[in-house]
């Protein structure tokens, strides 16, 4: 249940990132959003953690802050594999990396409230 709130909250995400900055575009409807979330979150959980984990060096030295640009490369990296996701500039991939780690946050830690399972 967990996994789905989660999965969830990054559509949710994906939609308001697509809605706020200009340079993002999901190509499609709440099916579509779904998917880039699953993409993104399968993406983020394998390669990502791996890429984490080598960047660990620069992530300390910017108290964490380098873990933006690590999600912002993983989310050009979903749009690049997938036809339904469009970012159009790595400034764009920030800002959307951002947002979509604060709403992801914030649903998450309610839906955890909320679902004491």
């Amino acid at each position: 249940m967990k996994l789905l709130v989660r999965w969830g909250a990054l559509a949710l995400s994906f939609w308001v990132a697509t809605a706020v900055i200009p340079g993002i575009d999901v190509k499609g409807g709440f099916t579509t959003y779904l998917w880039v979330a699953l993409l993104f979150g399968l993406l983020n959980a394998t390669l990502g953690s791996l890429l984490k984990l080598l960047t660990l060096p620069a992530v300390i030295l910017t108290l964490g802050l380098f873990l933006v640009v690590v999600n912002a490369s993983m989310l050009m990296l979903v749009a690049r594999w997938s036809d339904k996701l469009d970012v159009n500039n790595f400034w764009s991939a920030i800002f959307a990396a951002i947002i979509i780690s604060v709403i992801t946050r914030l649903i998450s830690n309610v839906g955890k409230k909320a679902l004491p399972l």
